[in-house]
């Protein structure tokens, strides 16, 4: 091959993998902002009185995990500050790097900070490192070698080091609202040149289809333009088609999973039924194991409406027993029906309330011995000791209660369970309070 064409190919090839001068580039690549003040959505953070605004005004920075979800700027506001604060950036992906990686940052950071060069370490996935590749940032970050600015999707108290988080501050990045993803989409038709060829119904369509992802609703934006016709205009439905609906931000490992059966809990605890459906039919629609949904459902008849409908623990297990025989789709519906049910059953704690309590007393008050007359007495000895002596059988006393003491001596009684005046807890209250009184009488 002659180097003519040896050079031909090798241009061509170069065009081809994106590197050309005018090769096209993503539009969140072209919208990238060049200035705080271009980041859409955080004003908290950096509006006027926003927290970084106000680091950047005393000129003391300090490391920082930032915490949100993906597409809000987490990456493009370390880059920033690292140009604000005149600091070399350095970018690492805790998916693809080791403590042999880190260590060669540091390094390279020690050397440049002899020169009087600052570092900003900007960290992705920062979750994503262990215990002890997390342990490693400590030293650096103490003696000034790196300002440390970590992203994680994932809730921060649980899944990095105290020591960490100790040395750092976490601030706080939103989804973006349906303002600044219009915002963002208008941005993109000044910079192509162009409307989105779409009517305002199925802007608006687009704009919920983001899920307040900022980078997902410029690709949605470019898919929209590829697929469009000179002069074509597509409503909702027809968006729909071209564009497919984008999954759920839902992953069963991480936050998402652990918000939205919160969300479903205490929709049920809160006795919204409608509220309690609509997460309930998230959870499936993302893919969560219906099995998982039908455990929880079990457990919030138990702590959250317990004995004022004893009826509702019967419920939820009979759902998961129907969705084990049915299988999917038919069995969750059993699911959703013991949803409705437990959502409009009158509530109380009281007895998840009572358990802990008797547990607390349990643990701290030691291993006190039952008071003897409610102890066996098999042997002799044992009789001799006075075990079971005075125990009075209580169905061979008026009303089948003999009122009599069975805590240790040393602890006295306690009361721990208190029936709410609702639901079936009404009926035990009475017959508490009733027990109560006799007990009174008897000790009288």
């Amino acid at each position: 091959m002659s180097a003519k064409r040896t050079t031909s190919a090798s241009a061509n090839l170069f065009e081809a993998a994106g590197f050309a001068d005018d090769a096209p580039r993503p539009l969140a690549d072209k919208l990238r902002p060049k200035t705080l003040s271009e980041v859409v959505g955080q004003k908290s953070l950096i509006g006027p009185d926003g927290a970084l605004t106000r680091m950047l005004e005393s000129k003391s920075l300090g490391s920082l995990v930032f915490w949100g979800p993906p597409g809000t700027g987490k990456t493009t506001v370390a880059r920033l500050l690292a140009h604000e604060t005149d600091l070399h950036f350095e970018q690492v992906s805790a998916i693809f790097s080791g403590v042999a990686d880190l260590k060669k940052v540091f390094d390279t950071a020690r050397m440049r900070r002899e020169t009087g060069k600052g570092t900003l370490l900007f960290v992705d996935e920062i979750h994503r490192f262990n215990r002890a590749q997390q342990d490693s940032f400590l030293p650096v970050m103490e003696d000034g070698t790196i300002t440390l600015v970590g992203a994680t999707t994932e809730n921060p108290s649980f899944e990095l080091n105290a020591a960490l988080l100790s040395r750092a501050r976490v601030l706080v990045f939103k989804s973006l609202d349906e303002e600044a993803i219009g915002e963002l989409l208008t941005r993109a038709e000044e910079v192509e040149g162009r409307k989105l060829p779409l009517d305002e119904e199925a802007r608006l369509t687009l704009i919920r289809m983001a899920d307040g992802d900022g980078r997902a609703s410029l690709t949605l934006a470019e898919e929209v333009w590829r697929a469009a016709r000179k002069g074509e205009v597509f409503d909702a439905k027809r968006l729909q088609e071209i564009v497919q609906r984008r999954a759920p931000i839902y992953d069963k490992s991480q936050d998402g999973h652990y918000n939205l059966i919160s969300a479903l809990h205490k929709s049920v605890r809160g006795s919204d039924a409608d509220a309690a459906l609509y997460y309930l039919a998230r959870m499936l629609d993302a893919g969560e194991n219906p099995l998982y949904i039908a455990r929880r459902v079990v457990r919030m008849a138990v702590e959250d409406i317990g004995l004022a409908d004893p009826q509702a623990l019967t419920i939820a297990n009979a759902a998961k027993d129907a969705y084990d025989f049915l299988g999917s789709p038919e069995g969750e519906l059993a699911i959703a029906q013991a949803v409705i049910y437990l959502a409009t059953a009158p509530k109380s704690n009281a007895a998840y309330v009572a358990y802990k309590a008797a547990i607390r007393t349990a643990t701290e008050a030691g291993s006190l011995v039952p008071p003897k007359h409610i102890l066996n007495a098999p042997t002799k000895l044992m009789k001799e000791e006075g075990y079971s002596s005075g125990y009075a059988y209580d169905h061979d006393t008026d009303e089948a209660f003999s009122g009599q003491d069975y805590f240790p001596e040393k602890l006295g009684r306690q009361e721990f369970y208190h029936p709410v005046e609702r639901g079936f807890e009404r009926e035990l209250k009475k017959r508490m309070d009733y027990w109560a009184k006799l007990r009174e009488r008897k000790d009288v």
